[in-house]
This record gives C-alpha cells, structure tokens and sequence, in this order.
C-alpha cells in the first residue's frame, strides 16, 4: 500500500464515515467544520490511494494467472 499506516482499509471507512456524520449531527460547529473537513479530506485520498495500490495488484496477479 501507498501509505504506511497501521489501520486497515475498513477501519479508515470507518473513521471517515464517522467524521462525514459529525456534519449531520448536532455537535457541529462552523468553528471546527473546516478543520474536519480537511481531516476527511486527507483520510479519504488515504484509502482512495491504497484501494488504487490494491486494485494494480489484483490487475497484475489477473494478468499472470490468465497467462498460465
């Protein structure tokens, strides 16, 4: 994967889902939405960058598995 980070895919989904409901809730706050917001921001290019990583790897072992 792209990024050295010690949680999984799934438990980054979770986090962001998480983070994204914070703007639905009653806890919101125009003082700290930017500050989240760039924080899902950079956690979702996170998992986009390791699902793209994952993806060539699952291409690359079609490709040699179709070969044989």
């Amino acid at each position: 994967m792209s990024i050295k980070n010690s949680q999984t895919i799934a438990a980054r989904l979770t986090e962001l889902n998480k983070q994204v409901a914070w703007f639905d809730s009653e806890e919101f706050s125009l003082e700290e939405a930017l500050d989240r917001f760039k924080a899902a921001e950079t956690l979702a290019g996170s998992i986009e960058s390791d699902l793209a990583s994952l993806k060539n790897e699952i291409t690359v072992l079609k490709t040699r598995f179709d070969q044989e």
